[in-house]
């Protein structure tokens, strides 16, 4: 029997991740939550009727074990393997945060949804996805093959300010889902029909300081767009993807509120939001320049003081 490649079970594993993060935004947006008020058992049982609220709750406990297996065997097949320190290390820190991701499951669960742990519980999945994502970019054949020559620092340093911002207004939209600020602004692209509105009440704070981070990411994201258009094909080509998804997050939110927030479309705008954190997160990682581009970087002051080409 062959061994399993860390490629292949990093892109499964970063697949499966991202469909358990649509189930937990389903339970969210279904009002599903307490669908099932015991853990870790569901009314006492390995396997409760799946209806109504249950489906989608009980169903998220099942992916999530089946997702928690998937990390812990990526871990120890990179432990195994040839890869990089690097991926091991991340591999560790996957498994590590997939555990206490679970506890914390439970707790929103047995403390009945406070905002403060559903909020810690929605950034620590975030979290765990960045992870394996960038797991299954460092063990492609691409990186793994690839003389990276990275990009400048400029746009290494606007791709981490775009990552930063994006995983800031993530935590923010966990803050307005988890409060029940959705609708703090029934209308879009104004709120109360103001450009700024009377701040009366903490719910349309919070609202209003998540839209205030929609303009961060889109400026934050533009700004990478245009720095990343005379770099390499990869750098280029997430950037401008990333932008395009700042666009389409920005028409899901607007479309999720003026729906009186449709489950369909609060999941997508929360799939949205794992995708553009992923896609900037590619930036960071491929604007990186590879080992032989340091060492050539860093050998060229003295072969050039030398007389010899670097």
């Amino acid at each position: 029997m062959r061994a399993v490649k860390p490629a292949v079970l990093a892109r499964v594993t970063a697949a499966a991740t991202f469909v358990l993060l649509l189930a937990g935004a389903s339970v969210t947006s279904t009002g599903s939550g307490l669908a099932v008020p015991d853990w870790p058992l569901s009314y006492g049982m390995l396997m409760p009727p799946m209806k109504g609220g249950i489906l989608f709750e009980h169903g998220h406990r099942m992916i999530a074990g089946v997702v928690a297996v998937l990390i812990l065997a990526l871990a120890i097949v990179l432990a195994r393997s040839d890869a990089s320190r690097t991926a091991k290390r991340l591999g560790i820190a996957a498994a590590a945060l997939v555990i206490v991701q679970a506890g914390l499951g439970g707790l929103t669960v047995l403390l009945r949804l406070p905002p403060a742990v559903s909020i810690a519980h929605a950034a620590l999945a975030m979290t765990v996805f960045s992870l394996v994502a960038a797991i299954a970019i460092i063990t492609s054949d691409g990186w793994r093959g690839a003389e990276r020559a990275g990009a400048s620092p400029r746009v290494r340093s606007l791709a981490r300010v775009a990552l930063g911002v994006v995983f800031a207004q993530i935590l923010a939209g966990a803050l307005v889902r988890h409060t029940g600020a959705g609708l703090a602004c029934p209308d879009f692209p104004l709120c109360h029909g103001r450009l700024w509105p009377a701040l009366t009440h903490p719910w349309i704070v919070i609202h209003f300081v998540h839209r205030l981070g929609a303009l961060a990411v889109l400026l934050a994201v533009g700004a990478l767009a245009l720095g990343a258009r005379r770099e390499g094909p990869r750098v280029r080509a997430g950037a401008a993807v990333a932008f395009g998804l700042v666009l389409l997050q920005v028409a899901l939110g607007g479309a999720a509120v003026l729906s009186g927030l449709e489950p369909a479309l609060t999941v997508a705008h929360h799939a949205g939001g794992a995708l553009l954190l992923v896609t900037t997160l590619w930036v960071v990682l491929w604007s990186r320049p590879g080992a032989r581009a340091i060492v050539a970087a860093s050998t060229r002051p003295l072969a050039s003081g030398l007389g010899v080409p670097a």
